[in-house]
């Protein structure tokens, strides 16, 4: 393979044997083989265990399992989509295919903008600005199609200033780059690669961190029909059409189901339904001060927003870190009490459990070593006290001779008297 490899095109998953996200792509992927096969792709499919062919993978920057790359000549593009087999299909047959795709007639135009929601189009010809066009296609093809056509294929309702041009079609609508208010075309066209309005989900929320944009989401529950659940997801959508010229180059705009990933990037219990715009370049996010009534509030609230005058919760600090640690581990624990208390107990109680001992232990060891120095201590300052005076019976003895002595020279001394007077 690795000699061989610049022969061909390949789709290859990067994977790990012991890794449960791997194992869980497993039949996607056996699916991808079968559908990339049957519709005749110039595309391989293959897998590779990194662990035992770790210098390949270190070779392609894998950095984590499952890692699924294209490999094409010298350029390996990373996939970072869903793990669905018909996203993972597309993406292969798009990055194996041709950088720009051309359009050579209005019907083809026609066909491939019913195909794709966000449609990016060079047109005219050769020029500097089509050079920088594909170099950012070279980049960006993992995420979109580009295309290129002449003037005359474009629908009647197409106008453009100037040629050369660079127009992304979508929302129904279209609109034409301009360097001096859109700044470099890459980042131009990573901001514009998603419709005004999303579906917004975790992967989602992910990938527009990558455009720098604050995202305003409507959090609330799709099978809810109340009233105050459709109102505010319509407020969202028309501040998403109507205010574009005003706010598409610093937001973008959504709506999420439900409330249990927010709750987990925010560390908070959010009640639905609610508007929330989050800073995913910091973890930053802002919460409206007053309801929000009516889309004249929501656009009052962005002002708010983009004038610092809103109060920004959350970030990347130091006590978010610590309070975003913790706040894993509690979540951590619960999932795994919810989903197996056996489980969990054996986890976490065993841990406990050997910890208790040895803590028990440490404190009884040096309990006891200390009564042990203290009877030590006490039976030399003993065994010093008998060294020094004695025992009871020895002073006895000492008194006793010291009084036999004392007798015996007055005894002396009686008879030198008696001795004298004779």
């Amino acid at each position: 393979f690795k000699e061989n490899r610049k022969d061909d095109i390949w789709l290859v998953d990067f994977y790990a044997p012991w890794c449960g996200h791997c194992k869980k792509l497993e039949p996607v992927w056996n699916e991808v083989g079968i559908e990339m096969k049957s519709m005749g792709s110039p595309v391989k499919v293959g897998k590779m265990d990194a662990t035992s062919f770790s210098s390949i993978a270190s070779e392609f920057g894998v950095r984590g399992y499952p890692t699924i790359k294209l490999l094409k000549g010298d350029l390996a593009y990373n996939y970072r989509g869903p793990r669905t087999k018909d996203d993972i299909v597309e993406f292969a047959n798009r990055v194996a295919g041709p950088l720009i795709r051309p359009l050579p007639s209005q019907h083809m135009f026609e066909h491939v903008q019913k195909r794709h929601r966000v449609l990016f189009v060079y047109v005219g010809g050769e020029s500097p600005l089509k050079e920088k066009y594909i170099e950012v296609a070279s980049e960006l093809i993992v995420y979109t199609y580009f295309f290129s056509a002449s003037e005359d294929v474009l629908p009647e309702y197409v106008t453009l200033p100037e040629l050369p041009a660079v127009v992304v079609f979508k929302d129904g609508t279209y609109f034409v780059y301009d360097e001096y208010e859109d700044g470099d075309l890459s980042s131009w066209i990573n901001r514009e690669r998603f419709q005004g309005y999303l579906n917004v989900d975790g992967f989602t929320l992910y990938e527009l961190g990558d455009t720098g944009k604050l995202v305003a989401i409507a959090v609330i529950d799709d099978k809810n029909s109340s009233v105050e659940h459709t109102r505010l997801k319509t407020i969202i959508q028309e501040v998403a059409r109507d205010y574009r010229d005003h706010f598409h180059r610093d937001f973008q705009f959504g709506h999420m189901d439900g409330n249990d990933y927010i709750n987990s990037l925010l560390m908070d219990d959010l009640t639905i339904p609610t508007i929330v715009v989050l800073n995913t370049s910091n973890q930053q996010y802002f919460l409206p001060d007053r309801h929000i009534e009516n889309t004249e509030d929501m656009v009052q609230f962005i002002n708010n927003i983009l004038d610092g005058t809103a109060e920004a919760q959350g970030g990347d600090g130091l006590l978010q870190r610590i309070k975003r640690i913790i706040y894993d581990a509690k979540s951590t624990v619960v999932s795994v009490f919810k989903s197996s208390p056996l489980l969990g107990c054996f986890l976490f109680g065993l841990p406990l459990g050997v910890i208790s001992i040895m803590c028990y232990g440490i404190c009884t060891a040096d309990t006891d070593g200390g009564i042990d120095e203290h009877e030590a201590a006490k039976k030399e300052n003993g065994d010093r006290e008998l060294t020094d005076e004695g025992s009871e019976e020895e002073q006895e003895e000492e008194k006793n001779r010291k009084y036999t002595e004392l007798s015996d020279g007055e005894l002396k001394q009686k008879d030198i008297m008696e001795k004298k007077k004779d």
